[in-house]
């Protein structure tokens, strides 16, 4: 094989990535939500937290699984993606069934939410709760937290694009296979 050639690219680094980073902070929150709001005894409670879970866990496995499947890495995104959708449906039945408002998207709380979440500013007084939802009312953490999986989700959307013309532009690891083997059989 070709030195400068690898079958096996660089893989993993799903630390750094914004939906990964997004996708953590939500189901973090939503461990907080739900203990605050949530009866702990409940199968919501374990629902919303094991959809937020899914969320992060299927980023990682994705993003590992990227050296040898590109198939799997794009499955696994969509998983995650599907998992906040999930997550974000029981934030709107949580509001919807007890009678609480919903915030437009464009409203002046939402675009604070988001404004906040793009500019990662960090509350001096308690840096693990930048968003207040320790303190919060019921509805306003809810419909933070609407905001912060709708981030989550929109970044996923875009970084399945991004997969989808990688792929596209790059192949994957099966044709990779094929033509590193056929290139060695044309050396010898």
């Amino acid at each position: 094989m070709d030195g400068d050639t690898n079958l096996i690219p660089p893989h993993g680094g799903y630390r750094k990535l914004r939906s990964f980073q997004s996708a953590q902070l939500a189901y973090d929150l939503t461990v907080v939500f739900c203990d605050r709001f949530i009866d702990k005894c409940s199968r919501t409670h374990d629902q919303m937290v094991q959809a937020a879970r899914s969320g992060v866990q299927n980023i990682a496995e994705g993003s590992m699984a990227s050296a040898t499947s590109k198939k799997t890495e794009l499955k696994l995104t969509g998983v995650a993606r599907a998992s906040l959708e999930e997550l974000l449906l029981d934030y709107e039945d949580f509001l919807r069934q007890r009678g609480l408002h919903l915030w437009d998207k464009n409203s002046s709380e939402a675009l604070a939410v988001r404004k906040k979440f793009l500019s990662d500013e960090s509350d001096k007084s308690d840096p693990s709760d930048t968003f207040k939802l320790k303190s919060a009312d019921a509805e306003t953490v809810a419909n933070t937290m609407i905001c912060l999986v709708n981030q989550a989700s929109y970044l996923l959307h875009k970084q399945m694009q991004s997969l989808e013309q990688k792929f596209l532009k790059e192949g994957g690891f099966t044709e990779r296979l094929y033509n590193q083997r056929r290139a060695w059989r044309d050396k010898t």
